[in-house]
């Protein structure tokens, strides 16, 4: 088994920043949209607007305010006109260790009338077991800095629980129609990835509520597989939707093979019989191409980017990037810009942060926001040169 990847900071070797050096599956794209605009060659400054211990996750509120996930169990509330940070309370009891703890933060689609966040995070099982969840609660912001959670109510749970502290992914977002999708990772232990009995190493899509559409491809299983839509996945770090309402997602390769996928109704992702990378102790795992019954990647990485936090531009403040997907890079301390061409993608630059990226977020003026990784990591806003 892959251990080393169940530290809190991955271990993998980084691609060099600046290279774009990668291995896709796909050539550049041609067609199928409008010409690309001249990206100038320094697109953007970076400005620091504040720092917090091991965030995770953020999300805009409609006042243009941050909330902003701790990994060890915090809610925080960030103004980017005052700068102040105050917190959130009324939050979820957390199992924190390694990759564990808080997760991801996002609205209801209809916030603005229901109030209504969800969260994800961990929390413990019985022994040493633990597994993530995702719950909702009502937002009531207060008069100054800080809010509070109330009707706390659980819409998923990772089943089985299991022993060890990584791949827990739990990364959450609504599409255009109001549907929940969660990511779950296979708690680095493979083999459930392929298991329909499990709901580890799969991207579940449920209605609001927690409770299962009709129409998932496996409903008529029952039980835990009418949760899913895809299996076979390891570590699935991001989720993101394009103009046309497609999933991508991308997800920790072991050593070598990061990958970025196109979410198809009922595909299998290959994981753990086929991966473009190999285990950690040197074992070799079949590349993609032997095994055509299972999806492959659209774009892959070997050596790795260590992907955290995406986002799909949409916004006017970069009119050359619209249409671009951004991929936080934590071993390759980069942002990762990807070009779509309908359901192909490819790397098309890669920008040298120095630091570790864990999230990365649209702001409601366009700008993209970053948050560095671990304590002290700090919120940076990014906007074009002048």
């Amino acid at each position: 088994m892959p251990g080393a990847a169940g530290t809190a900071v991955d271990p993998r070797p980084a691609s060099t920043p600046g290279t774009g050096a990668t291995a896709t599956a796909v050539p550049p794209p041609t067609g199928g949209r409008l010409p690309a605009l001249r990206v100038p060659a320094q697109p953007f400054v970076k400005t620091e607007f504040a720092r917090f211990d091991e965030p995770w996750a953020m999300t805009f509120l409609p006042d243009g305010r941050l909330l902003v996930t701790e990994k060890r169990g915090r809610l925080r509330l960030f103004d980017p006109a005052s700068r102040q940070v105050g917190e959130i309370v009324g939050v979820p009891a957390v199992d924190y260790g390694g990759q564990g703890g808080f997760g991801d933060v996002v609205l209801h689609p209809q916030f603005a009338s229901n109030h209504l966040v969800y969260l994800s995070y961990v929390e413990a099982g019985s022994g040493d077991t633990r597994g993530a969840a995702v719950a909702r609660a009502t937002l009531t912001l207060d008069a100054g800095t800080g809010g509070s959670l109330s009707n706390l109510q659980v819409v998923w749970r990772q089943v089985p629980k299991v022993n060890g502290t990584a791949h827990y992914s739990h990364r959450i977002a609504f599409d255009g129609s109001g549907k929940l999708w969660i990511s779950s990772g296979e708690r680095q232990q493979m083999t459930p990835a392929q298991d329909m009995q499990s709901n580890l190493g799969k991207i579940v899509r449920l209605n609001a509520d927690g409770s299962v559409p009709a129409d998932n491809p496996f409903v008529a299983q029952g039980g835990i597989a009418a949760q899913v839509w895809t299996l076979g996945h390891r570590n699935v770090l991001g989720l993101a939707f394009d103009s046309a309402g497609r999933l991508w997602e991308h997800e920790m390769g072991p050593k070598g093979g990061d990958e970025l996928n196109r979410v198809e109704r009922g595909a299998n992702y290959g994981w753990p019989i086929v991966s473009n990378g190999d285990h950690y102790d040197g074992t070799p795992i079949p590349d993609h191409d032997t095994r055509p019954e299972f999806n492959a990647p659209e774009a892959w990485w070997t050596p790795v980017i260590a992907p955290a936090g995406f986002v799909i531009y949409s916004g006017s403040m970069f009119p050359y990037f619209r249409g671009d997907g951004f991929i936080g890079g934590l071993a390759s301390q980069a942002l990762v810009r990807i070009r779509f061409d309908g359901v192909q993608a490819s790397e098309a630059a890669r920008y040298d942060m120095g630091q570790r990226i864990r999230e990365v977020e649209q702001g409601p003026d366009g700008a993209i926001w970053l948050l560095e990784d671990g304590t002290g990591a700090r919120l940076l806003k990014l906007t074009p040169v002048l």
